[in-house]
């Protein structure tokens, strides 16, 4: 087997993370012919001006830190390093479906498109081009082939599952992926990393918006989309406070309203938002985290991407990342749409993905949540 895998050239992406440092350590253990490459996909110095704060030139530091982590990890294992530019590609397939989202008032998930359309889709193309016969990332996530099909299926740790945001990318583009980290723990990864005394073995994991970064995510958001002050009206239409920019809330929200001790808020509840009025750009809020505006029973999804066609109509669906898996009905459109019914779920948000799961762990793919309703009525969100 190991002979076997000498033939096969294998390139990393190599994040300068502890998950891809140890995904190259353990495919040299297999016996692949391991090479890394570092994606670089946000300019930080070409929208310095538009981040108009000094102190965000600190924001160009982590991803050459990152960098030089990954070369550190790279030099250590003895392997090739490549640095490729995917700044354009980034901005067109992701960034710029991240801004349309919000434009409409709904909530995006950049972390899928990233994956969908960067490391599954550029980083391949360009791994192909330097002789890769298959890539590999530190996702954890598992890959079957059955009868010659690839399937993809949840990874053991379910704290750290990535399968979800896996959900839009093609399977022929899973087809060249391996995912060495699908069958451990993020403690066993750690564990090999302080072994081998990678200098990333401590390194916390990324958080923020995909390759962006952690950033004061309003802020930054209106660096790009002008914020527009409207009000924020309970579910009777009085006016209680001031938004700056619908685009800064999502479904569901608590913190971050700022309508926190109303002087006539008799009953103390906490605030939520129940609704997004994009006509009066109004926000719409309610008390109690039970408040029924925050659930719906049936959503509309488009742009499906399918992994595997699900075997059932009957199924299970994950509406956000660490939400826990819903029973679900499944009925497929016309124009690559499906209605889903579910019974009574909690914020659910246009703009999020649904990814679809078998009692199996399989995941079948995932499709972004067109419109949302309760009792056929659809929800102003």
């Amino acid at each position: 087997m190991l002979e076997d895998n000498k033939k096969t050239k294998v390139i990393v992406g190599l994040s300068g993370g502890v998950d891809s440092s140890v995904c190259c350590k353990l495919l040299l253990d297999m016996g692949y012919d391991v090479e890394g490459m570092f994606m670089r996909n946000w300019d930080s110095l070409l929208n310095n001006d538009i981040l108009g704060n000094p102190n965000d030139l600190l924001d160009v530091c982590p991803q050459e830190k990152d960098y030089m982590d990954a070369l550190s990890v790279a030099n250590q294992l003895n392997i090739k390093f490549h640095r490729v530019d995917f700044v354009k590609e980034y901005w067109d397939n992701v960034f710029e479906y991240f801004l349309n989202e919000y434009k409409k008032g709904r909530t995006p998930n950049p972390d899928v498109m990233c994956n969908r359309y960067i490391k599954f889709d550029s980083f391949k193309i360009e791994a192909m081009k330097k002789g890769a016969q298959k890539i590999a990332m530190g996702h954890f996530a598992i890959t079957r082939v059955i009868d010659g099909v690839t399937h993809l299926y949840k990874g053991v740790d379910k704290n750290k599952d990535q399968s979800y945001f896996l959900s839009m990318t093609k399977r022929s583009e899973l087809d060249n992926a391996i995912f060495p980290l699908g069958n451990m723990t993020k403690k066993e990864v750690r564990e090999i990393a302080k072994e081998m005394n990678f200098v990333t073995a401590n390194k916390k994991d990324s958080t923020g918006i995909c390759f962006i970064g952690e950033r004061n995510f309003s802020k930054f958001l209106s660096n790009y989309l002008p914020n527009q002050e409207g009000n924020i009206v309970t579910l009777d239409n009085k006016v209680i406070g001031k938004h700056y920019g619908l685009m800064s809330y999502t479904i569901g929200q608590r913190k971050g309203i700022g309508i926190g001790g109303l002087k006539d808020n008799k009953t103390n509840l906490p605030w939520f938002v129940v609704g997004k009025d994009l006509e009066k750009n109004e926000l719409i809020v309610g008390q109690g985290k039970d408040n029924e505006l925050l659930y719906s029973d049936c959503c509309i999804i488009e742009d499906i991407n399918i992994i595997n066609m699900p075997k059932s109509k009957d199924i299970f669906g994950k509406f956000r990342y660490r939400a826990q898996d819903e029973k679900i009905h499944i009925e497929f459109l016309d124009n690559n749409e499906a209605r889903v019914m579910y019974n009574h779920v909690k914020s659910v948000t246009p703009g999020q993905i649904l990814v679809l799961y078998g009692e199996d762990e399989e995941c079948y793919g995932g499709g972004i949540i067109k419109e949302v309703y309760y009792k056929n009525v659809k929800r102003k969100y």
